[in-house]
């Protein structure tokens, strides 16, 4: 309160005070006294001192300070773009829109108080909706049509066989796919300690714990290989493995590499024969590493399957998950669609929690842009009465107020999409790791809901302006 408390103080120490009796305090913009100046710094330091130092997080709190200054900034610089541009466009013969334009770039204007307090706001509530629409779309629109309805975990290699007639059986319509799977762990690769490695933030969580392991003599399905070439279906030599690409990347790893996968407690070498693309959200089975037949020969291991639906049903699935547990009760059974659900779910709560909080900030903005037009009530009564006495109706002066607020809103809400998407993006991409599709509808939404709210709050005080009777206002004058 003593921060922002201080720069009207600050200016108000100057006026005269005979305007004071005359009611007729000028409009001119003038900057408080050094002293103010320097008390605002100090007090402004230890704001925030103290937010930095009462913080949980010094290095958060720090950025988010730094952050706000730079955000204050560019409002205030896309403020002035938008006066700027508004001074520089040819005079209309439209006189409500001419009257409009020269509003938003008068001394005392609005737009840099529409601009401030609305476009982080709707920046913020961009960001949340873009974030939240491709998270949805990630874990929910984008199922694909044929994914595995079913996963079949810790299937007895001895059993593996008479486990998927069963399932072709049970499920006659259905397609059942096999493959043999260990756990193991990344000890070392191209001669480096995996506590070593220092792999890139997106290849990190393969070091971290065991990892599901395969062979096969063929590529397996969803992958593309992009680089060497695949053994043969008979190879019979030293060990390879096939990895990921990304992940290999992310490793610094390139073909012709060693790595030295811990499996039940032994070590086993294998050189990198062949890189692969992975379609991860196919939801098929695949793995990061994929080895040679021959490279765990005679270990034991289990096996995983899928079961594909083509018309999968609630009451079918439930069957299934019966039979199987009542058959082979050391089978897990997990159903796909349900764990994207229980995903969705989760995504959706923690969408509407941010929400929330964004909703707070919205209207902690509409208030100050209450409080600003507030401020700037007697400068639009003295407006209105001066235009009425020259001639201008009514309609006239609320058609240019209602363009303003529309000119000075629609500006702030593009102001607040491009910077909320972009937002969105970064978040989307670089943190998540996931692909970005720019939600048109949520972001037309919000241009929407900043018009409202813009030419809403301004025809209040428009409309109480423009009730005021000339001869009232220019006795003090």
């Amino acid at each position: 309160a003593l921060t922002f408390g201080l720069w009207p103080l600050g200016r108000v120490h100057d006026v005269p005070v005979a305007a004071l009796f005359r009611d007729a305090v000028t409009a001119a913009s003038h900057r408080p006294r050094r002293r103010y100046l320097v008390l605002m710094l100090i007090v402004i330091a230890l704001l925030i001192a103290v937010v930095i130092g009462l913080a949980y997080d010094k290095r958060v709190a720090a950025v988010f300070v730094v952050s706000a200054v730079i955000v204050f900034g560019l409002l205030r610089g896309i403020a002035e773009a938008v006066m700027a541009t508004a001074r520089r466009l040819p005079r209309s013969r439209f006189t409500m829109l001419r009257l409009a334009i020269a509003n938003i770039h008068r001394p005392g204007a609005l737009t840099p108080s529409v601009v401030l307090s609305l476009g982080l706001g709707l920046a913020v509530l961009v960001t949340i909706t873009q974030i939240d629409g491709n998270l949805r779309r990630q874990f929910l629109a984008a199922l694909p049509e044929h994914a595995p309805s079913f996963y079949f975990i810790d299937i007895p290699s001895s059993d593996a066989d008479r486990f998927n007639d069963f399932l072709r059986k049970t499920a006659p319509d259905s397609t059942v796919e096999d493959v043999p799977m260990l756990r193991g762990r990344i000890v070392s690769a191209r001669g480096v300690r995996a506590e070593q490695l220092n792999p890139s933030g997106d290849a990190e969580w393969v070091l971290h714990s065991d990892r599901g392991l395969t062979y096969t003599g063929e590529v397996p399905k969803g992958s593309k290989l992009v680089e060497g070439e695949w053994w043969g279906a008979d190879y019979n030599g030293p060990p390879l493995v096939s990895i990921e690409k990304k992940i290999a990347d992310g490793l610094k790893l390139k073909l012709g590499d060693e790595i030295v996968v811990n499996v039940l407690g032994r070590d086993i070498p294998a050189r990198i024969s062949n890189m692969r693309n992975v379609d991860w959200q196919g939801l098929g089975i695949n793995f990061v590493l994929v080895y040679s037949p021959n490279a765990f020969k005679g270990a034991p291991h289990s096996h995983l399957a899928t079961l594909t639906e083509p018309h999968p049903s609630s009451q079918e699935d439930a069957r299934i998950i019966k039979q199987v547990a009542d058959v082979f009760p050391m089978v897990t059974s997990v159903r796909v669609r349900e764990v994207m659900e229980t995903i969705g779910s989760v995504v959706a709560n923690l969408a509407l929690a941010i929400r929330g909080a964004s909703a707070i900030t919205l209207i902690s903005a509409v208030l100050v842009l209450g409080g600003a037009l507030a401020a700037g009530h007697r400068h639009r009564v003295l407006d209105a009465v001066i235009l009425k006495t020259l001639g201008a109706t009514r309609a006239r002066l609320l058609g240019a107020y209602v363009l303003e607020y529309l000119l000075i809103g629609f500006a702030t809400a593009v102001f607040g999409v491009v910077a909320g998407s972009v937002a969105a993006y970064l978040i989307v991409t670089r943190l998540m790791t996931l692909s970005f599709v720019w939600q048109a509808t949520s972001a037309a939404a919000v241009v929407v809901a900043a018009l409202i709210v813009t030419v809403g709050l301004g025809l209040v005080g428009t409309l109480l302006a423009l009730n005021q009777k000339p001869a009232t206002v220019l006795r003090n004058l």
